[in-house]
């Protein structure tokens, strides 16, 4: 390794112990300068994730199986040597920071790592004032890790990454559960640590936010890498030429595809008096009235804090003192009578898969046992081939589709879904879209808490946009509609991405 070469992956291939073919990897080569953006993109499950474990060490010192070919960081031999001195060396932030949170306030995760690496109580001081003038994060200290939002709990996991003061950092996945605003404060971090001379390897869907700072984006498929680019031919690329890869776009722009807005349906679904508010807060939620395209597929969009998520919880019948009146089909629903109507698919539908397999986990909905309805159900949602199976073995997609059949086994007319795309690729995206359009066939009004604009413009019909607890009126996404919604979203980063 050169003196400005901070990682080499000389010709590695790993297999996991216990046959996890589909993560493996095979003859990766791959090499990070100081001060460089390395980006690896492809599908779930392409090997992404096993790349970035090579350099922090948890391959092959945590995840056991059978390595071939050498990984340096700083000039160690990462098969060689043990974890804590790779830590020394490198950062890592993975896609969901409560996991790797040690600590109950925020101040004490910051010092945990420098705690383990002997740092002198001083020093580990003023590191942290350092970290927390450099990365913005001085309101969130002394807080704890539980009360945090997404953005905040990765704000912290960056920020305590950075207290060791590594030269190599590694990102999984950093943005699949951020909204815009959160996405361009993690982009002013990167930048930051660009601009220090750090190397940032970053496994990634989302590439929008990454455009203007990547020096090298590879794509991995099937556990190689399959091509690599450098960045100006990355930011010299269009949507269209990144989903012909299958890939996510590279500008927050619109692609051309427009869903139908179905702007003459004369159906409405009316909703009034949702009024909430949570103990010692001000009204979270004042909404007089708002009517909704019966059969529509709706994307709730709005800034954190906006209400969306108590949207749904007030409407699905889960906040008890909630104020609300849902009119739809000539029958009215309120209080506890709102579950006889609507379901909610959960952002982690594993919390509410209960049974044994699939097949009895449709059955669990309905009112009267009927197999056969129940199969065929299954089959309309492509679940036969795993009727059998037992719904926590499935795959995130099949997980969510074992929820949509539950909810139409149980007769509900509206689905309520809370960001059922966060952390998917674009073929996955797309399969998600499917089965919304696909419901929307069978007559069901949806309403979807989403802050992927790729996924509104594939699939929804219409935007209702929340802010400060008050709803404005519903916006068809025709080709103004399109457009509004997107310059919502760049609104949102606060010009960190163009058009």
């Amino acid at each position: 390794m050169t003196t400005n070469t901070a990682f080499k992956i000389d010709n590695v291939s790993f297999r996991y112990d216990g046959g996890d073919e589909g993560a493996s990897v095979h003859n990766i080569n791959l090499s990070g300068e100081r001060g460089q953006v390395i980006l690896l993109v492809g599908e779930s499950g392409s090997g992404k994730t096993t790349i970035t474990e090579l350099l922090n060490g948890l391959v092959p010192h945590f995840h056991e199986g059978s390595l071939q070919g050498k990984a340096y960081v700083e000039d160690l031999d990462v098969a060689d040597t043990e974890l804590f001195r790779i830590s020394q060396h490198v950062g890592s932030v993975f896609q969901n920071p409560r996991s790797q949170f040690f600590t109950t306030d925020t101040t004490n995760e910051l010092a945990f790592a420098c705690e383990n690496q002997g740092i002198p109580r001083e020093e580990i001081i003023n590191r942290i004032n350092l970290i927390s003038r450099d990365l913005e994060i001085d309101e969130l200290l002394d807080r704890s890790v539980f009360q945090l939002s997404g953005g905040e709990r990765q704000r912290i996991a960056c920020a305590a990454a950075s207290t060791i003061e590594p030269s190599i950092f590694v990102l999984d996945e950093p943005s699949s559960n951020l909204d815009m605003e959160a996405i361009a404060q993690l982009q002013r971090v990167i930048t930051r640590w660009k601009e220090e001379g750090k190397t940032i390897i970053i496994a990634e869907h989302r590439i929008f936010y990454l455009s203007e700072i990547v020096d090298t984006m590879a794509i991995v498929r099937n556990g190689s890498i399959e091509r690599t680019f450098s960045g100006d031919e990355v930011r010299a690329m269009s949507n269209q030429d990144m989903r012909s890869m299958g890939l996510r776009a590279i500008k927050l722009e619109e692609s051309g595809h427009r869903g139908s807005a179905d702007a003459c349906e004369l159906a409405h679904v009316r909703i009034t008096d949702m009024h909430f508010s949570y103990k010692g807060a001000g009204n979270v939620l004042s909404i007089d009235e708002i009517e909704l395209p019966r059969h529509g597929i709706i994307a709730l969009i709005g800034r954190n804090g906006a209400g969306k998520s108590t949207f749904l919880q007030c409407l699905a019948g889960l906040q008890k003192k909630a104020r609300v009146k849902l009119e739809i089909d000539g029958e009215t629903y309120k209080g506890q009578t709102l579950c006889d109507s609507v379901y909610m698919v959960m952002q982690d539908v594993t919390h509410q898969l209960f049974t044994e397999s699939v097949l009895e986990e449709i059955l669990l909905s309905m009112p009267q046992k009927d197999r056969e309805r129940a199969l065929s159900i299954a089959e309309s949602l492509n679940l036969t081939e795993v009727i059998d199976r037992h719904p926590i073995s499935l795959s995130g997609g099949q997980k969510q589709r074992v929820a949509i059949a539950s909810a139409v086994a149980a007769n509900r007319k509206i689905i309520l879904y809370d960001e059922p795309t966060s952390g998917l690729d674009l073929r996955h995206m797309r399969e998600v879209a499917t089965l919304t359009r696909h419901m929307k066939e069978e007559g069901m009004l949806q309403i979807v808490v989403t802050h992927d604009p790729e996924f509104i413009e594939e699939c929804c019909t219409h935007v209702l946009e929340l802010s400060g607890g008050h709803a404005g009126l519903p916006y068809a996404l025709d080709n103004t509609g399109v457009d509004r919604m997107y310059g919502f979203f760049r609104m949102l980063g606060n010009g960190s991405w163009a058009r």
